[in-house]
C-alpha cells in the first residue's frame, strides 16, 4: 500500500510540475506578445497614451529548479 501511496504522490507531483511549467511558458508568451504589440505602430500610439509598458519574462533561479523535497517523515496512520 505504502509504494501505491508513493507512486501516486509521485504522479500527481510530476502532474503539478507540469501544469506550472504550462502556465510559465503561456504567461511568457503573453508577455511576449503584449511587448510587441506595444512597440508595432499603431499600438504604439495607444500604449504611449495608456503608459502601457514593456512586461518582464517570468523566470526563476537555478537553485530554485532543483528537485522537489518531500519529506515523509516516520508517521504512520493506524486504522
Amino acid at each position: 500500500k505504502a509504494s501505491a501511496n508513493f507512486l501516486a504522490l509521485q504522479e500527481e507531483l510530476t502532474g503539478t510540475e507540469s501544469k506550472i511549467a504550462y502556465a510559465r511558458q503561456y504567461f511568457n508568451e503573453q508577455v511576449r506578445l503584449l511587448n510587441t504589440r506595444i512597440q508595432s505602430f499603431p499600438s504604439s500610439a495607444i500604449a504611449t497614451l495608456f503608459h502601457f509598458e514593456r512586461r518582464e519574462f517570468f523566470d526563476i533561479e537555478d537553485s530554485a529548479r532543483g528537485p522537489v523535497r518531500v519529506d515523509l517523515g516516520s508517521t504512520t496512520t493506524e486504522p
